[in-house]
């Protein structure tokens, strides 16, 4: 089933998506069940650093060790989101405690966030009504190259051209 959003399609290195094997994706989780058996098999000190998450284009959410590659975490394919994401526990229950979309092989867009929250909805866990740590991304129509925008300085890094005010990195 298709869920409604951008998809993102991998835009980082080719030697990264080419290593990318056949059964090789992050862990799916569609569930509540599917989480308390998964944090379950996670160490403490795994679970002070955040993950590497994808959402697929089927509205999954699939998770991975943090140094994972998010292409490698969605098994080659094209996202909804992607980004970092930590869990704790409050009270009785597991919450995000942060989520980000820095992922620099998708570069999604701050807006692919309710794509994450519709993921997130079937697992009942709390989470935050945004990316608590929104990345900028865009491509500089003058040499090319995917820049991080940092204090909304929309300048390429690279060459110094002017970068667009909207998400462009794969137009």
């Amino acid at each position: 089933m298709e869920v409604e959003g951008r998809s993102y399609r991998y835009v980082g290195p080719a030697d990264l998506k080419a290593a990318v094997r056949p059964g090789s994706g992050g862990r799916p989780i569609s569930s509540a069940a599917d989480f308390t058996h998964w944090v379950a098999e996670r160490t403490a000190a795994e679970l002070l650093e955040p993950f590497t998450f994808v959402v697929s284009t089927d509205g999954m959410l699939r998770l991975a060790p943090r140094r994972s590659e998010h292409v490698a975490c969605a098994a080659g394919e094209n996202v909804l989101s992607a980004g970092e994401i930590s869990f704790t526990r409050e009270a009785d229950r597991w919450v995000v405690d942060e989520a980000s979309n820095q992922s620099t092989g998708y570069c999604p867009d701050v807006v692919s966030w309710p794509a994450v929250a519709h993921a997130l909805d079937p697992i009942e866990l709390g989470c935050p009504h945004h990316f608590t740590h929104q990345v900028v991304f865009r491509r500089c129509p003058g040499c090319q190259e995917h820049n991080i925008v940092r204090e909304d300085d929309f300048v390429c890094v690279f060459c110094g051209s002017d970068l667009p005010k909207a998400w462009n990195v794969d137009a």
